[in-house]
């Protein structure tokens, strides 16, 4: 059967091939066709298309018209064949192909027919053109349908270098927010952005159906049925198009849905959105453009208006969703995601107006311009309500052990990753007379807030309102010691974010230095307020007698040592629970205490320690060496209440 079938294609192939390659003498012509019309009966197609059957006292226009009707009426005889569903366009293409020669017959005619009227087959005609357009606006969607490449998740983000960007909070919390940003931030504010290779197109349609697409196209368009044409594309392909954003994760919601959606939730919808309008931009718009241009080469009007019916849809959901971020609630945690929304749409803002060019493109891509600038006033609103916020930040719960500020951490780690957008950040505030605002109340050298960037002077600020806001916080503590070391801890906190930070490069080394010496300075005022009591109490003066042991008041003396060791024994008590987290600074602490109260104390036993010494209880006044002051002394700032043991020691009589 199969052998038969093959022999039948190559007789019709061979038969079509000698008919066209037929000299112009019309005798010889018609010679050939009744000889090969005789030769086998399946050439009797070809011989009514070519001659119309030679049927006497017909005229040729109905012998040519009734030989295409024939083909064309076949496929729709018969609702139960196989072929009444479809043409079968890739199991039998030479079916295909006479089907599509009768259609050209059939306009051939209409075309004679307008210059030589027959109306009777001229209505004939346009009754079967209309039945085959039905036919082949079917076949149309059928191959659409069918030769359409499947997406999936893999595939799109494949075709770019997928951006990895984290930001959570609990909706302002700081205490929460500021640990969240430390332990993501190393794992998940690294790089920004995504790159994009020089091609990203994808193959939307099977590359062997396209042919196949536009051969329908243009017999349709010719026969002007183009609008038909173009709904049956737009309604296939807007439907891949939905498809796609879903795969995407970009949902079709109201922009009141948008705003009633919790932050976490809508993090990572703002995070699919941003991986969305790359890929839908650069990859599937570009790509439905090319098949556009393909199936619809023979008219550069009816592509434009294919292709921008078809993704308007798409891009219209996109930009709905950044319109509902753009007038929803502006908070600080929101910052960067509006940041990544706002470069993302900027960068692909030239490829949208580059794929929209008629009037209706013009029309999305003004929308799109409008929703970048609606980002971009949103960064804005969202960056200046975080610098009032912190301003403002009025928690009057001191911070257990001196240790670092929740606020400090949330602000500093906030401000390392806006520098990381930096160049989006300039350009959104040069503009903005706020730029420079209340920098003359800062101390930094006024020359150079003029020569740095906005987002550098805005930061400055930012950081000097911090800074204030600890000084302000220090007071909570009823300790004098205990606030320097808050505000030690802090500073020094501060200044480590700068340096290990492109921070360093914006706000310069003139800033860092300053603000080590602060620290110093802090030191020295934490030595002066912990332990002046306790250095009092190693002073010569009211003990009398020059040291001899005639003229000294051991109830004086007694009286010091006593002192002492209540005074050491309460910092000790006090302070191990105190916490330096920064080891250098810790170590540096301990250092400068040895270096005041360890000699001062060798001094004093030196000289007095003898007139107690062998007395009665002399353990109870002299409890510890020097050495023992010295280990004590390691203990402090480790943020662990320490214990004195075995505080009295033997001492020979």
């Amino acid at each position: 059967m199969a052998a038969t079938i093959d022999g039948d294609e190559r007789v019709m192939a061979a038969a079509q091939k000698i008919v066209k390659s037929l000299g112009t003498s019309k005798n010889v012509t018609e010679d050939m066709i009744l000889i090969l019309s005789n030769f086998d009966n399946r050439l009797s197609t070809i011989t009514e298309l070519l001659t119309g059957g030679g049927g006497a006292g017909r005229s040729k226009n109905e012998e040519r018209f009734e030989a295409a009707e024939k083909i064309v009426l076949r496929w729709d005889s018969n609702p139960d064949t196989p072929q009444h569903n479809s043409l079968r366009w890739e199991d039998s293409p030479d079916e295909a192909a006479e089907y599509l020669s009768a259609v050209d017959a059939i306009l051939r005619l209409t075309e004679d027919l307008t210059l030589s009227p027959d109306g009777e087959i001229m209505d004939r005609a346009m009754n079967v053109l209309q039945l085959a357009m039905s036919r082949l606006e079917n076949e149309f969607c059928h191959i659409l349908i069918r030769s359409t490449v499947p997406l999936d998740a893999g595939r799109l983000y494949g075709s770019i270098r997928r951006v990895s960007l984290s930001f959570t909070s609990n909706d302002g919390e700081i205490e929460d927010f500021e640990s969240s940003i430390d332990d993501e931030q190393e794992s998940c504010f690294g790089e920004r952005g995504g790159s994009f290779g020089d091609d990203l197109s994808v193959d939307l349609i099977h590359p062997a159906a396209v042919a196949d697409l536009k051969e329908i196209a243009d017999r349709m368009i010719k026969s002007g049925f183009e609008k038909e044409c173009c709904q049956a594309y737009i309604s296939v392909r807007r439907d891949v198009l939905d498809e796609c954003l879903s795969i995407l994760g970009v949902e079709k919601l109201s922009i009141e849905e948008v705003q009633k959606i919790e932050w976490r939730s809508l993090d990572e919808k703002m995070k699919k959105w941003i991986q969305a309008v790359k890929i839908v931009t650069r990859v599937v718009l570009s790509g439905e453009k090319r098949l556009c241009d393909q199936v619809f080469s023979g008219s550069e009007l009816i592509s434009e208006i294919c292709f921008t019916e078809t993704a308007k849809g798409c891009v219209v959901q996109l930009m709905k969703f950044a319109e509902a971020i753009v007038i929803g609630r502006w908070s600080p945690e929101k910052l960067f995601r509006i940041l990544d929304m706002y470069d993302a749409l900027a960068n692909v803002l030239p490829d949208l107006q580059a794929l929209f060019s008629d009037d209706s493109g013009n029309s999305l891509c003004s929308d799109a311009l409008g929703i970048l600038g609606g980002l971009g006033e949103a960064a804005k609103g969202t960056f200046a309500g975080f610098e009032n916020a912190v301003q403002s930040e009025a928690s009057r719960k001191p911070i257990q052990g001196g240790e670092i500020h929740p606020l400090a951490r949330y602000v500093m780690n906030y401000v390392k990753l806006l520098v990381d957008y930096s160049d989006s950040l300039n350009s959104l505030l040069e503009s903005s007379a706020e730029a420079t605002d209340g920098l003359e109340g800062d101390n930094d050298d006024p020359l150079r807030l003029g020569s740095i960037s906005p987002i550098a002077n805005r930061l400055l600020l930012l950081i000097s309102s911090l800074e204030s806001n600890l000084e302000d916080k220090s007071k909570l503590y009823e300790d004098g010691a205990m606030q320097y070391i808050f505000l030690m801890n802090n500073i020094l906190y501060i200044v480590q974010k700068v340096k290990d930070s492109e921070l360093g490069r914006l706000l310069g080394d003139q800033w860092v230095r300053k603000r080590r010496g602060q620290v110093r300075q802090y030191a020295t005022s934490y030595l002066r307020a912990s332990w002046s009591k306790v250095l009092s109490c190693l002073k010569d003066e009211g003990i009398g007698g020059g040291g001899s042991s005639s003229n000294v008041s051991k109830v004086i003396l007694k009286e010091r040592f006593k002192n002492f060791n209540l005074s050491f024994e309460e910092i000790y008590r006090n302070q191990t629970a105190w916490r330096v987290p920064d080891p250098q600074l810790r170590e540096e602490l301990r250092i400068s205490i040895s270096e005041k109260v360890l000699p001062a104390y060798r001094s004093f036993m030196g000289r007095f320690g003898c007139h107690l010494e062998g007395g009665r209880h002399a353990g109870k006044y002299i409890k510890y060496t020097p050495e023992d002051l010295e280990n004590y002394l390691l203990d402090l700032f480790e943020g662990s209440p320490g214990i004195l043991h075995h505080l009295r020691r033997k001492l020979s009589s």
